[in-house]
């Protein structure tokens, strides 16, 4: 159960399968943006990904509370570009473009449901050839995600994205669910009823009605029990075992 911070430069960890499908998933771990669980949200879920032959690319976000400029859209810019270098070479990984999700855990999925809702947004300026591709997910996991900024948050989550004292304007802004666009992608989200983390009504099953009220395609998976942040080696015994 390794987990990072202090990530002076985005890292992307490729993982292939041994019999690849041409799928992929690019993988942010959580941590209440203030590290990321490298192994149990993200290199175990890639090699059980891997086994059915999904290609996947765990991704190490910059964290918005380590001095960076424009905190707010770090991990999102992150995100962007590691949906764009994916797309942009996959011939090289053997991966269809067309097929390429992004699935995150906790403040991870806080991230997945910000490239679903914001894939568009420019957040920063072009690196190279790769930043012409398109960063919208083909389809989105988030997985027990914080999803709002406003009521039923993860305080600390919001304490490293938007500061001790953001505005309702930045509240607003950042809240996933209340920013639909009509070509989100199709969208997965899976968590434990049991969550007394994040509140399951205000994150993730408002942003399934978020999305279902914008006619996106969208599914839904509690599971009786199983807490927060459960990953795969923590379901051992539990309703979300794998």
């Amino acid at each position: 159960d390794r987990a990072v911070d202090q990530v002076g430069v985005p890292v992307m960890n490729v993982l292939r399968a041994a019999r690849p499908d041409g799928s992929a998933m690019i993988l942010a771990p959580g941590g209440g943006y203030s590290r990321e669980m490298l192994d149990f949200e993200g290199m175990d879920v890639a090699r059980h990904f891997n086994e059915a032959g999904v290609t996947c690319f765990v991704l190490r976000y910059r964290l918005p509370g380590e001095g960076w400029q424009n905190r707010s859209d770090v991990p999102l810019q992150d995100a962007q570009r590691a949906m764009r270098l994916g797309r942009a070479n996959a011939a090289t990984y053997g991966v269809d473009p067309a097929r390429i999700g992004f699935m995150g855990f906790s403040a991870g999925g806080h991230v997945a449901c910000s490239i679903a809702t914001r894939f568009a947004a420019k957040v920063y300026d072009p690196v190279d050839a790769a930043d012409s591709a398109d960063a919208r997910p083909n389809f989105s996991v988030p997985m027990y995600p914080g999803v709002t900024m406003g009521h039923g948050l993860h305080q600390g989550s919001r304490d490293k994205l938007l500061g001790f004292d953001p505005s309702p304007e930045m509240i607003d802004a950042y809240s996933c669910e209340k920013h639909i666009p009509n070509d989100a992608p199709p969208s997965f989200i899976c968590l434990a009823a049991d969550d007394r983390t994040v509140p399951p009504l205000q994150n993730a099953v408002a942003y399934f009605w978020a999305l279902r009220a914008a006619n996106i395609p969208a599914e839904i998976h509690v599971f009786e029990e199983g807490g927060h942040g459960f990953g795969i080696a923590r379901t051992v015994g539990k309703p979300d075992a794998v």
